[in-house]
This record gives structure tokens, C-alpha cells and sequence, in this order.
């Protein structure tokens, strides 16, 4: 059946708005090449934009006539401001846009081990709106949250888990309640790769999985350009594989003698100072990846190829699990300790790969590292504002 008109506007003005934010500011002249729509109808729909203040005059082209023609117009970036959280055991990075993406302030404040719920919620907090405050925004519109622990599909809540701090709950419903602003919330390991796919190592990828390797391991499945997450969030927690190589098997509460006692970040340390590589540990982040980029820049070291060819091996274990049961085509090694390896370990777990599995996969180095979670943070606010901004008006 043929749409309505009041489809067909809806579907002529969302079309509009995608591409002015992909190509940035249009002339009417420009809109009508792009969507194929005639001229009638492009006026029209720039005017039903510009009347919802979504778009505005914001220059001329380069065009030698002027008038009506040569108006470029573009998204009002500030009709909305946006926040995106990275929420790790240790502390909260924060980071503030318009409705575009564009950064406006960026902050950070440790949390240590010792403290209370209350006051590391309220330090969490007070770092969002203190960002807030330092990017103009009167008001939030949408809040992305990546953290750790598995998301109930059902009502979107982190769930109960016993090796994660209390605040991490705490914290969603202490920014419900300060800020007039709708709150998102992730599996860190699921927006970093959504991070890889729409800016990183993935972009020519519907269907990859990506290793995450930080302080602990987890992964995250795209199949057909779609995050999976599984009946129970769990989609991932790689973590609890059982694996050889570890001296016991890992149990419902507690991963150790998994896949985590093979990779994980002190895992990778221990593994670097039996083959002697030292290195001198960086701020706000693993140590593990400090020792991994250490040997990459030493490869004709004796220790360093020994321990990168060791890490390798065990990273290929995870691997070739995954694989045989998804065949992804393609595995992005992710997280602070993946960007470190980049492509020198990258290319180590291929080889290892190809020996191991009959299923053909490109092994790749994370374009983003540890910074993955809050750029996907960040990409969840901007759509799902911009899903409730370019919808049409309902009646």
C-alpha cells in the first residue's frame, strides 16, 4: 500500500535529517540530488525542519549566486547535549556533546576500592554535572552508560553480580533521579564494539566478534550488522570458558580456571615476567598492556617474541572457540591490552588460527583500545536522541 502523506513526510524528513548529518550542512539544491525528492517537496520539508528547530540557515554556498538557492543548512547541534559514561571498578570517565557528537568536555575522577556506595555515587555524579556545567548545557537530553556486569534485555538494569561494586548499580538510578535526562545503559564490551563497527577496525564488517582484552576479558558478538546480546545479556562473558592450560574449571560466581586466567590483564602480566619483559606501568590503564606494547617495540628481543608468541597461544584458545561456533569471519582484539598488541599480535593469533581452525578469519588490532567504551557510549546517546528528535510529531 502506498504511505500517507503523513508517512511519506515523516519518511522524506528523517531521510533529510541522516543526511545532514553524514554530509553536513546542503543547500535545498543539494537535498533534492541526494534524496531524489523534487524541488516542491525539498522546500517543504526544509521548512517543516526549520519551523521544529531542527535546522538552520548556518551559511551560503560557494556558489556565485545568491538567494534562497545558496542557503546551506544544517542540524542545530545544540537543540540537544548529550553525555556518555565509562564506568570501570576503579573509577568514571565522563565526556559531554551536542547533537552531533561533537566533544564539549571531557573529565575523570578515580574511585578507590575502600569507598562507601554513597560517596562514590555521589563523586560519579557530581563529575556529570560538573561536565555539564563546563560544556553549556543547561540540561541533558540522553545519557549512554558503558559498564561491566550483564544487562537484563528485559528492562535494560544491570544485574546483580558479586564481583562489581555496589555503586555501579547505584549510580543509574542517582542520575535518573538528579538529571531531568533519559538514561541508556551497556555491557562495555557490547559498545566497544559498536564503537569499532561505526568508527574503528570493523567499519567494513556486518558480522565479527571482538575480544575485549583490559583488566578482565569478555567479547561481543555483531552477527548481520545486529549487537547479540542472549536471552540473558550474557552473549560474551568469554571470561568463564573452560579452557586447558588452567589448573581448575571456572564456577557460576567466579571465572577463575576460565578463559580470564589465561588473558586477563594479571594473567598477562605474570606471563611477561616469566619470560623477563619489564616495562614501567602507565596511569589508567593495565598494567599488562604497558608489558604488551613494550615487547611489540622490541620484536627482535629474544624475551619479547617468546612472550608475545606465548600470549598469542592463548589468545588463540578463546579464539578458536569462538569461532567454531559463530564463524565470524573476523576477530577485532580489543581493550587496552589488544591496542597495545596491534597488528604485531594481531598477525600472531592468525597464524595460530589458521593451524588451529578449518574456518577462515582475519584477525585485526582495535583502531579505538580503551577509549572503545566511552566513543560507543557516546554513539548510544546520539542515536537515541536523535531517534526521539527526528520523530515525527505524534498526533
Amino acid at each position: 500500500m502506498p504511505a500517507s502523506p503523513s508517512t511519506a513526510r515523516a519518511i522524506n524528513d528523517r531521510l533529510a535529517l541522516r543526511l545532514l548529518q553524514q554530509e553536513g550542512p546542503l543547500t535545498a539544491g543539494q537535498l533534492k540530488q541526494l534524496t531524489g525528492l523534487s524541488r516542491p517537496t525539498v522546500a517543504d520539508l526544509v521548512e517543516r525542519l526549520t519551523a521544529a528547530g531542527l535546522i538552520s540557515v548556518v551559511g551560503e554556498s560557494g556558489e556565485q549566486r545568491r538567494g534562497p538557492n545558496a542557503r546551506l543548512y544544517g542540524i542545530v547541534a545544540d537543540r540537544a547535549h548529550l553525555a556518555a559514561l565509562d564506568v570501570r571498578t576503579e573509577g568514571v570517565s565522563v565526556v559531554v556533546s551536542d547533537l552531533l557528537g561533537a566533544e564539549l568536555a571531557r573529565a575523570s575522577v578515580p574511585i578507590a576500592d575502600d569507598t562507601g556506595t554513597g560517596p562514590a555515587v555521589e563523586q560519579a555524579v557530581t563529575l556529570v554535572e560538573r561536565a555539564a556545567k563546563e560544556a553549556g548545557a543547561e540540561r541533558l537530553h540522553t545519557v549512554g552508560i558503558g559498564a561491566p556486569g550483564l544487562i537484563d534485555p528485559a528492562t535494560g538494569e544491570l544485574r546483580d553480580s558479586s564481583g562489581l561494586p555496589e555503586w555501579h548499580r547505584r549510580l543509574v538510578a542517582a542520575l535518573q533521579e538528579r538529571l531531568p535526562a533519559r538514561v541508556l545503559v551497556e555491557n562495555e564490551t557490547n559498545l566497544a564494539a559498536l564503537a569499532e563497527q561505526r568508527d574503528g577496525a570493523a567499519r567494513d564488517r556486518d558480522t565479527f566478534v571482538l575480544l575485549w582484552l583490559g583488566h578482565g576479558t569478555g567479547a561481543a558478538v555483531i552477527l548481520d550488522g545486529r549487537l547479540r546480546r542472549g536471552a540473558s545479556g550474557g552473549t560474551g562473558e568469554i571470561g568463564f570458558l573452560p579452557v586447558p592450560g588452567t589448573s581448575t574449571l571456572p564456577s557460576a560466581t567466579d571465572c577463575e580456571g576460565g578463559f580470564h586466567s589465561l588473558a586477563g590483564a594479571a594473567a598477562v602480566a605474570g606471563l611477561a615476567a616469566r619470560h623477563g619483559v619489564a616495562a614501567e606501568p602507565v596511569p589508567h590503564e593495565p598494567h599488562a598492556a604497558a608489558l604488551v606494547r613494550q615487547a611489540v617495540a622490541t620484536p627482535d628481543a629474544p624475551d619479547s617474541s617468546r612472550f608475545l608468541d606465548a600470549l598469542a597461544d592463548r589468545l588463540a584458545i578463546g579464539a578458536a572457540s569462538v569461532i567454531a561456533v559463530l564463524d565470524p569471519g573476523c576477530v577485532v582484539l580489543g581493550g587496552e591490552v589488544g591496542r597495545a598488541g596491534g597488528d604485531v599480535l594481531a598477525a600472531r593469533v592468525e597464524r595460530r588460527l589458521v593451524r588451529m581452525s578449518p574456518l577462515p578469519t582475519e584477525v585485526r588490532a582495535s583502531a579505538l583500545g580503551g577509549g572503545a567504551v566511552l566513543r560507543g557510549a557516546l554513539l548510544t546517546a546520539r542515536d537515541g536522541a536523535q531517534d526521539e528528535l527526528f520523530a515525527p510529531p505524534s498526533r
